[in-house]
């Protein structure tokens, strides 16, 4: 395993052999990146590619987190929303395989992959980046804080041996949020009461249960003679595992046949992902607080859970020719970590509710300010165990998440990954799977290398030119399936969205939620009267025709009176001039109605309503 670790160090020239003199070691940067999951990965490398000086601190050698060192090689959600460094990731997996459906291989996802193959695509990915150093083997010790700015972080490996990483911007991208915890930035753990969020859903009072965590395991067919037995654990128990499957199920429930529950997880070349969540190898505990030795003993016996499952596998349902591949080097063959599907939540400058997530055009805009889009529905894990939840979960549309609820409420120099983001336990449910994690990732990375590049608090950094920086990186900002990157309207159409002068339609959609903008369709008059409401509330056209086409002049003269009508205090009003005379431009009243994309292409290229309306993190026009 030592070859692993010191590939990692390879890139920071730290790697040594023989027994030199432990040495601390020291290092700066613009951006440091402390954790090398789904979300440090892709900050680290958006970090990078924008041009600004990189350390990306990974405690095991691989890097990926849930998605590889944890074995959850099946990606959830974003199949149609194959956004910025997550659909680079799934098109070098397709290039890998020989195509997408060489990974369409179980039925959970459209993605399957083997975990060690993912970890090399993400080691790949950071050796050719310049700006990017990559540290291996090294547990975070302390977060430097000074004047309530973070300042970098220090580490220690397993030898003992120190590191020091300073930087004037910090990403905690760890599993668990252990860099906000120590730097004094508030949190929540656990579910929060109804009255808390001003969710519909939810228990009547807070509690601290969170979802289960799973120490996952990967298999291999094997052939004749060559079966890889476990011993039979200790304590085992194969009533535990009652119902995992319908081929042994005391109490006579119906469900998945055991090939069937095996299938969920088929990867590519015989192997398979046991992350099975009815009576399988979900685990409850809550380590989020605990120290890192009261978290192995848990862990390890998570791990003889994963382990008396595979004897189960084995056994109980007949598959003595599946075992545990060597796809860790890790002397149980597990993984190097478990998958968490809760962190602590921080206390950010916003909080992402079941409201905002339901219902983006209603109340608070916080739409206007999405930088990670995701399409999976309220998803929770919870064995039955004392005090667990008995709610219903509500269905919801795809979405997107907002830039503050990555920011600290008040520490300075820190911004926040993974699943530790500002939004409820609910919507926690959504936001936790990889491919939504990996872009609040690259939205992250964007951010902070804006801010160190122009020596400003990330907190000061304009909200637009992060949308802009994911936008030029082929990142959505709003979730439309419709509108691909490669669409010629893309970008006008993700800007023109983003300020809400036109409007997606979000539906429920099984387990892969939907966003649609109709870029082909001919614009209506209402399509824009709708928009131009939000800019002057009461918005009533004179001779409006809403389900009328709406062409160039019409579309001019409606554009013309919301301007007219605009407050004087309002903070689009000093705009007034300049827009009304690129509207007067606009005067052939035979030109063809508009299609909705190119309605949006006009409206980003006559008005510019992305850049020349800044917004504030609640999503509101600001008169910056």
């Amino acid at each position: 395993m030592r070859h692993l670790a010191c590939l990692g160090l390879i890139l920071a020239s730290f790697c040594s052999f023989g027994q030199a003199p432990i040495q601390p070691l020291r290092q700066s940067a613009q951006v440091l990146v402390v954790g090398g999951g789904a979300s440090g990965v892709a900050a680290a490398l958006q970090a990078a590619r924008a041009g600004a000086t990189t350390v990306l601190v990974e405690a095991t050698p691989w890097l990926g987190g849930m998605l590889t060192a944890a074995g959850v090689s099946a990606t959830d959600g974003n199949h149609r929303l194959p956004s910025g460094l997550w659909g680079e990731f799934r098109q070098r997996l397709h290039q890998h395989y020989g195509g997408p459906e060489k990974v369409s291989t179980g039925w959970v996802s459209n993605t399957l992959f083997e975990p060690a193959v993912g970890n090399q695509i993400f080691w790949q990915m950071a050796q050719v980046e310049p700006n990017l150093r990559v540290i291996t083997g090294y547990e975070l010790a302390k977060v430097l804080v000074k004047g309530g700015t973070v300042r970098g972080a220090t580490f220690a490996n397993a030898q003992g041996q120190p590191l020091t990483v300073t930087a004037p911007v910090v990403i905690d991208a760890t599993e668990l949020g252990d860099v906000l915890a120590q730097a004094g930035v508030g949190y929540d753990i656990g579910m929060e009461a109804r009255r808390q969020t001003g969710e519909a859903y939810g228990p009547d009072e807070s509690n601290r249960i969170i979802q289960d965590f799973t120490y996952a395991a990967t298999l291999q067919t094997y052939g004749p003679g060559q079966n890889r037995p476990l011993p039979r654990p200790a304590n085992y128990d194969p009533t535990k595992f009652n119902c995992a499957c319908s081929d042994y199920c005391q109490d006579g429930k119906a469900g998945s046949d055991a090939q069937k529950m095996l299938d969920y997880g088929k990867l590519p070349n015989g192997k398979y992902m046991i992350n099975w969540p009815i009576a399988g190898n979900d685990y409850y505990a809550n380590v989020i607080e605990r120290s890192p030795a009261e978290r192995a003993r848990v862990y390890a016996q998570a791990k003889a859970h994963t382990l008396s499952f595979v004897y189960f596998i084995q056994n109980e349902l007949g598959f003595k020719n599946l075992g545990l591949a060597a796809e860790y080097p890790t002397p149980d063959s597990l993984p190097f970590m478990p998958y968490h599907r809760e962190s602590r939540r921080q206390q950010g400058v916003v909080r992402y509710t079941l409201n905002h997530l339901m219902h983006p055009y209603q109340g608070q805009p916080l739409y206007r300010t999405g930088v990670a889009v995701g399409d999976y529905p309220v998803d929770h894990h919870h064995s039955p165990h004392k005090g667990g939840p008995s709610f219903d979960f509500p269905k919801v549309p795809s979405f997107t998440v907002p830039l503050g609820a990555l920011l600290p409420a008040r520490v300075n120099g820190l911004i926040v990954a993974e699943k530790s983001i500002s939004v409820s336990n609910m919507v926690n449910g959504s936001t936790r799977l990889q491919p939504c994690v990996m872009l609040i990732g690259q939205a992250a990375g964007a951010w902070a290398a804006l801010a160190a590049q122009t020596g400003q608090p990330p907190r000061r950094v304009d909200i637009r030119q992060v949308q802009q920086a994911l936008l030029k990186a082929g990142a959505y900002l709003q979730p439309f399936i419709d509108v691909p990157a490669e669409h010629p309207q893309f970008a006008a159409i993700q800007r023109v969205g983003s300020t809400g002068l036109l409007k997606g339609r979000g539906i429920p959609y099984q387990w892969a939620n939907q966003t649609w903008f109709y870029p082909d369709s001919v614009a209506t008059q209402r399509d824009l009267a709708e928009g131009l409401a939000d800019w002057v509330p009461g918005f009533a056209p004179a001779n409006y025709q809403p389900t009328e086409p709406l062409r160039p002049a019409v579309a001019a003269q409606l554009l013309g009176q919301a301007l007219a009508a605009l407050p004087a205090r309002s903070p689009l009003a000093k705009h007034r001039p300049t827009w009304q005379k690129a509207l007067a431009q606009t005067t052939s009243a035979t030109a063809p109605p508009f299609t909705r994309a190119h309605l949006a292409a006009w409206l980003d290229q006559t008005l510019q309503p992305f850049t020349t309306l800044k917004v504030d993190w609640q999503g509101q026009f600001s008169g910056r």
